[in-house]
């Protein structure tokens, strides 16, 4: 398991690129399994759970290949195998997009209960409760989500009982083949659905409402190739515009979109950091070495991200006076927190709250990473410690951030990749 070697107290300046969305590519590559039709997939970001999602794509039997532009082409004309193994997805949260897909294109689907982050329950039961009213016959046995529909799926009525991403996206896609209408209520509005269902109705869906609570598909008998560009990440870009602030550096962020990342913009800018929307998809962010705390709750978009809460954890270990940290939507989502006490900043952990005390000096330590955001808050308090931060585990970063260590090498930090042997 690789290592990142990071020395702090150098800021953060120059120009840094941001890569396409995992959590965009990722149901993007799922839907290619909706048409036997070539698709083509640009900006899908070179990380772990997107080549884990190329392997499932490969076992089902659709053809996946890497194109000399970058870009990735998908040929599922025969599935083969509609079932997502243990083997192949056990590393990664996302294996659950696969199940409306392949339920509604093949009318059978097994797919292996999701792996990944051990950040708190994400409960499957939303989408086999949705796909049991869109006629699928669902059963649960050793690990496996089992569902068939030999006649078809039926458009319904639905509302998620609480509001989800992998959800709203999994259910959009059966949908988009069931006979007859399907509404979906208390829909999820993040941009990366929005992405999706813009991809869908380019390969002959029927969608309207994506990113609003509520979503109409007509469903047609099939769908038809495309290419599709995935949107820019805005986690990833989150992370540099706090790594910006906690640096008191002077960063340019491109290839972002700003309005995606509105909540935390708005929360940097009152903890006294300088933030400019430069058009063309670029922020250009100058942070000080006297911020303010501000408090922030965890929510579901137009919110707070939850993906970036360990992140502006680690900044308010730079910011004076006490912050009140609340997260909303996983609930084991503060181990960051320990690892960051390790180094030495004053947190105390009271349920789903933190109170993060600062300003604390922060010193370089051995620390370990448990998850994908918690890894890239270890990473931003190195960036400010005294001296040398070893961060363990790092193919938890590795799942989401696409070369984190040459991105930000590039623009000052002085931090170096550790292979094992």
């Amino acid at each position: 398991m690789d290592k990142f070697s990071i020395e702090g107290g150098l800021p953060l300046e120059g120009e840094i690129a941001v890569s396409g969305a995992k959590n965009s590519g990722l149901p993007a590559l799922a839907a290619c399994l909706l048409t036997a039709e070539p698709v083509t997939l640009r900006r899908v970001p070179a990380v772990r759970d997107i080549q884990t999602m190329k392997r499932l794509l490969r076992y089902t039997g659709a053809t996946v290949s890497d194109e000399a532009d970058g870009s990735i082409r998908v040929e599922a004309r025969e599935v083969s195998r509609p079932e997502a193994p243990y083997e192949v997805v056990k590393t990664m949260r996302a294996s659950s997009l696969v199940l409306g897909p392949l339920a509604a294109r093949t009318g059978r689907a097994r797919v292996s209960l999701p792996g990944g982050c051990a950040i708190g329950a994400r409960p499957i039961n939303l989408h086999v409760f949705a796909l049991e009213q869109l006629g699928a016959v669902i059963e649960q046995s050793h690990g496996y989500i089992e569902a068939q529909s030999p006649g078809g799926l039926k458009g319904r009525h639905i509302r998620f009982e609480r509001i989800t991403v992998t959800g709203t996206e999994d259910l959009l896609m059966a949908a988009v083949l069931a006979e007859g209408e399907t509404v979906l209520e208390n829909a999820a509005r993040e941009p990366e659905v929005v992405d999706l269902a813009e991809m869908l109705i380019k390969m002959g869906a029927r969608i309207e409402g994506a990113g609003s609570p509520v979503i109409r598909v007509e469903g047609v008998e099939r769908l038809h190739g495309t290419e599709h560009t995935i949107i820019p990440d805005r986690i990833e870009a989150g992370t540099f515009l706090i790594g910006g602030v906690i640096t008191a550096g002077d960063l340019t962020i491109r290839g972002c979109e700003p309005e995606h990342l509105r909540a935390l913009i708005d929360k940097v800018r009152e903890a006294g950091a300088a933030v400019d929307e430069q058009g063309e998809g670029t922020l250009r962010v100058r942070g000080t070495h006297r911020l303010r705390s501000v408090d922030v709750t965890t929510q579901e978009h137009p919110g707070f991200a939850t993906d970036l809460q360990a992140q502006y954890m680690a900044l308010m270990t730079q910011a004076d006076g006490i912050s009140i940290i609340t997260e909303t939507i996983f609930e084991n989502r503060f181990m960051h927190a320990l690892e960051l006490m390790r180094m030495g900043a004053n947190i105390r952990l009271d349920g789903r709250r933190a109170y993060v005390a600062g300003k604390r000096p922060l010193s370089g330590a051995a620390v370990i990473a448990s998850d994908l955001r918690a890894s890239a808050s270890l990473v931003l308090a190195a960036l400010v410690a005294k001296g040398e931060t070893i961060v363990d585990r790092v193919y938890h970063i590795d799942r989401g951030y696409e070369k984190i260590e040459e991105k930000l090498a590039s623009v000052g930090a002085r931090i170096r990749r550790v292979e094992s042997k």
